[in-house]
């Protein structure tokens, strides 16, 4: 009997066919206030067992994960490596610190570098500085330091990384508790910075002699370009999140302004939760709809700039760090692990989903 058992669950094997991913297909969380049910699409599980994951970088079929705690995770054909970076500073160990933001050079497969963002502490206080990390082995090394000294806390530290469609690396920072240096320009808290891959200013940028990009930002952590135009997503207090279309030199208003409130020669926000807390992180984009992480919000949130509408597109997996899409499909990083959420044994983990089963 048990041999025949066995052949039964054989053939059933193959004729469902075998994927070199697990399969997950969660169920919903309840929803209050009568909000709709979202519907899961069939997700994949490409990696688990990652540590507070924070930024995801592919090239070709080869993942780089950045960890929070310190780490680079590759992942090439389901094997993971977890490669060390060893940094001038040690991390610092305030809330929501540590390596954050990292994207390759666009020259990476020869040269072997990246641009990371991370934070750390000495005697002076605690700081974030951007870096070049130079890939040798298996080992991340710190080459050279682009921008240094940039205040940090306990909380607020922004930190994403992007390269735009122009070539310059574009870097968010949070407003380190002390709302008022976002609205200070000769500040580099609450803004988005924009500098030349070698370090230095570009001679286009809104303010000269400085890496200001656009201010009155409270902690943005998200970045990505639809159709030549740039998008930021922005914690708000106590709700009011916030995703905005950047303009250079323009102000967003933190903290005179958040939500939908007005003021002349500030920016109100293309989209904004309201009452809600979304708290969004990376952003991606596709077909004329951005996507945003979200942690409180324990969801990926589709925004559609045509319609100008929003919804969840996938619940029930945690807290949501990093997206990224490629091709036909979007993947994603759960931060269970992050000391806020509620982990099992497997987080975190890297999902990959059609973009096309997302309704």
């Amino acid at each position: 009997m048990v041999k025949v058992c066995s052949i039964l669950l054989s053939m059933i094997l193959l004729i469902s066919g075998c994927s070199l991913f697990e399969k997950e297909n969660p169920q919903p969380k309840d929803h209050e206030e009568d909000e709709a049910i979202v519907l899961q699409p069939e997700i994949e599980v490409v990696a688990d067992t990652l540590s507070v994951p924070w930024s995801i970088n592919k090239v070709n079929e080869t993942f780089y994960v950045s960890e929070r705690t310190g780490s680079i995770v590759k992942i090439d054909n389901g094997k993971m490596e977890r490669q060390q970076v060893e940094l001038e500073k040690p991390l610092a160990k305030a809330a929501e610190a540590g390596l954050l933001g990292f994207v390759l050079d666009p020259g990476f497969p020869a040269n072997q570098q990246a641009f990371a963002y991370y934070t750390y502490g000495n005697g002076q206080g605690q700081f974030n500085r951007v870096v070049v990390l130079q890939l040798e082995g298996n080992r991340w090394m710190e080459e050279r330091i682009l921008l240094d000294n940039i205040p940090s806390a306990a909380y607020h530290h922004g930190g994403r990384l992007k390269i735009g469609p122009d070539g310059k690396l574009y870097i968010t920072t949070g407003d380190a508790t002390n709302p008022e240096l976002s609205q200070d320009k000769t500040s580099l808290n609450g803004m988005i910075l924009r500098m030349n891959l070698d370090g230095s200013i570009p001679g286009d940028n809104p303010f000269g002699n400085s890496y200001v990009y656009s201010y009155g930002h409270r902690n943005p952590q998200g970045l990505v370009w639809l159709g030549g135009t740039l998008y930021a997503s922005e914690h708000g207090q106590s709700a009011h999140d916030e995703v905005n279309v950047i303009k250079p030199g323009a102000n967003y208003g933190w903290p005179v302004i958040q939500g939908n409130e007005k003021k002349a020669g500030m920016e109100t926000p293309l989209f904004q939760s309201g009452n809600e807390t979304w708290a969004p992180s990376g952003m991606a984009a596709h077909n004329g709809r951005l996507y945003a992480a979200t942690l409180r919000g324990n969801a990926i949130r589709e925004f559609d700039i045509e319609k100008n509408t929003t919804s969840a597109v996938i619940t029930g997996l945690g807290r949501i760090r990093d997206v990224y899409v490629e091709g036909e499909y979007l993947y994603f990083v759960s931060n269970n692990t992050d000391g806020r959420g509620n982990p099992d044994e497997k987080d975190d983990k890297l999902y990959r989903v059609l973009l096309t089963n997302l309704k």
